[in-house]
């Protein structure tokens, strides 16, 4: 079946009560799994797929609510930032020879998860930043876009691209995947850049290492769970 051709994930309309109602139920359950340990939980770096934890901790606060820790993430050191750039170059051999219709096909079904769960991302920058919701939502529809738009580049970039013809030649230009890559967003779209710098990476048949922002650990973490569960070959 071929893929749609892109178009923006549409902002929410919160001048209607039932998109109103969501949101508000969004932010009661993230904010509400903090009686059972969710929101101010740690989050220990994931390396080759397993759960690392340092002793070492970020403790991100809610700036809206100084008693309230929206959680803490584990710091990571040299030794720990090598062992993810190892395992994501060993990750590269296998991820990089996927075709680009099969990569494309899980940064739709990535952009399928967000979308569906993406008042929790809202809230959770709401909780931990304190942006208001037109903003996040913002930020979490820009994210959904970024996975949308590089699906769709990864089968364009897959072919032949076109050259300039020139009399007595036969050019060609193909790109590849060229290896490891790092991504270090900034803490303000703490969603969408983080989205948009690891799918274009690793849409094109990178791999990456990703660093959240010391200042939104939280939603690094939380964000990095869409990108994971539909198989991303990620050691973040």
């Amino acid at each position: 079946m071929p893929i749609p051709e892109f178009a923006n994930e549409p902002l929410t309309d919160f001048a209607k009560p039932e998109h109103r109602r969501a949101c508000q139920l969004a932010f009661e359950q993230v904010e509400g799994e903090q009686v059972e340990g969710e929101l101010g939980r740690e989050y220990p770096l994931i390396i080759n797929g397993k759960r690392v934890t340092t002793g070492r901790w970020i403790d991100s606060i809610n700036p809206s609510r100084h008693d309230q820790r929206a959680g803490r993430a584990a710091k990571a050191d040299i030794a720990e930032a090598e062992r993810a750039i190892e395992a994501a170059e060993s990750a590269f051999a296998a991820w990089s020879r996927l075709p680009a219709r099969e990569r494309a096909r899980i940064g739709l079904r990535a952009a399928a998860i967000m979308r569906r769960r993406r008042h929790e991302l809202s809230a959770t920058m709401v909780l931990e930043i304190g942006k208001t919701w037109p903003e996040a939502d913002a930020d979490t529809a820009e994210a959904i876009d970024f996975l949308e738009f590089y699906a769709r580049e990864a089968l364009r970039l897959e072919g032949p691209q076109p050259l300039v013809a020139a009399p007595g030649t036969d050019n060609e230009l193909v790109y590849v995947p060229l290896g490891v890559g790092v991504a270090i967003p900034p803490w303000n779209f703490p969603v969408a850049i983080a989205t948009g710098l690891v799918s274009s990476a690793v849409l094109a048949g990178n791999t990456v290492v990703f660093k959240p922002s010391s200042l939104t650990p939280v939603c690094g973490a939380r964000s990095s769970r869409f990108w994971r569960k539909p198989d991303f070959h990620l050691a973040s």
